[in-house]
């Protein structure tokens, strides 16, 4: 049996004209994008509709696509500039702040359990969406790099590939994102 065939040689396939290359992609990458996209922007629907046009951008620029370069490194850069316009398109609406999807409550924990939870349970889940609603409101280039860094376990130098900084500029924003955790989240965590 032959092994599944390497996302970069997906994409040297998509750029050789094979489009059946895009679908593994799309079924490898789709939940992670979402994923990272949903913790960028906070809104199921939206992260799932990027997550589409994500895929439609890296169809459409795969001729961009250097030869022997990370993908996933990649597809997480195209995936945070999706994010970052999503949030500007938000920003220029007066009638939707950016913080409406926060607001809007259930977008962020799930509240689907049946019953009642136990008294420890409604603290681990209240700590849960505390720390969601602080990550939330990190400023995004501190925020892109936590939840690449901690959530898609991406390494430094990839996050700097994707953000194009250095990997100091990485290590710096993590570090300051961090500490505004940390203060912020000090009094609900103890």
């Amino acid at each position: 049996m032959e092994p599944d065939p390497s996302d970069e040689e997906l994409m040297r396939r998509l750029q050789g004209g094979d489009d059946t290359a895009l679908a593994p992609l799309m079924q490898h990458w789709e939940a992670p994008v979402k994923r990272f996209i949903f913790r960028l922007i906070g809104n199921t629907a939206d992260a799932e509709d990027l997550a589409q046009e994500v895929f439609v951008r890296i169809y459409t620029k795969r001729a961009s696509y250097r030869a022997g370069a990370k993908f996933s490194t990649w597809c997480f850069s195209i995936a945070a500039n999706q994010a970052k316009n999503r949030l500007r398109w938000w920003r220029r609406r007066p009638t939707l702040s950016l913080n409406a999807w926060a607001e809007a409550g259930g977008e962020m924990v799930d509240e689907s359990r049946a019953g009642r939870p136990a008294s420890g349970e409604v603290v681990r889940h209240e700590q849960i969406a505390a720390v969601q609603t602080a990550v939330a409101a990190l400023p995004l280039d501190l925020r892109t790099a936590l939840v690449l860094f901690e959530y898609e376990g991406q390494s430094m130098g990839d996050i700097a590939q994707a953000l194009d900084c250095t990997p100091k500029a990485v290590e710096n924003r993590l570090y300051r994102a961090r500490q505004i955790l940390r203060r912020g989240l000090m009094p609900q965590l103890t």
